[in-house]
């Protein structure tokens, strides 16, 4: 049997994957009254993704764990939620719930995090036209400082991003093409931001 990567959000890596995981698609929909008849339904499109989830921390420093996750809780930006087996999320972490009395060796939780679609912000790249600029020497520039990586047996994003002094979350970024980054395949080309 395969052993999965542990979950990791911004800096914090879980020491084993929570053992309860759910991921709810949203899709909101207005329901108008039609005059005189029943109503029609106006699907408005997807919403967020919620991604919940329990899991407890065992073992001599079971509630300093808790006490690192819920650091991470209280940053303010969203940040790379990394599921060993779902697609990566940007996301909020929005709530973390200690679901008994800690004690010592023992914590139970619950945590749930949000979505954030950012392309609105992000998305948006201005055009530049080489005739405009005089020319492609520009562009030319920009190409060759594009480095890649082709990966060998063994890689993972995580190790190439160490091995090039980049964050997880712009290689990520910089890879659109990889869906899910914990499955990367030797001989695949990634792009070192």
């Amino acid at each position: 049997m395969q052993q999965l990567t542990p979950m990791r959000y911004k800096d914090f890596v879980w020491p084993h994957n929570p053992a309860v995981y759910s991921i709810t698609y949203e899709r909101q929909v207005a329901v108008h009254k039609v005059p005189f008849g029943r109503y029609c339904l106006q699907d408005l499109g997807l919403t967020r993704r919620v991604m919940r989830g329990q899991g407890e921390f065992v073992g001599q420093g079971a509630y300093d764990q808790f006490r690192s996750l819920a650091v991470v809780f209280y940053q303010d930006e969203p940040g790379l939620l990394v599921h060993p087996v779902w697609m990566t999320a940007n996301a909020y972490f929005v709530a973390l719930r200690l679901e008994q009395q800690p004690r010592p060796d023992y914590v139970n939780y619950s945590f749930e995090f949000w979505e954030c679609f950012d392309r609105y912000v992000s998305g948006l790249t201005p055009v530049t036209s080489s005739a405009a600029s005089g020319g492609s020497a520009q562009t030319e520039t920009a190409a060759a400082q594009k480095r890649t990586h082709t990966v060998v047996q063994g890689d993972t994003l995580w190790g190439i991003a160490g091995r090039y002094g980049v964050t997880l979350s712009a290689l990520i970024a910089a890879n659109p093409q990889i869906k899910n980054p914990n499955l990367i395949y030797p001989g695949q080309k990634v792009v070192v931001p």
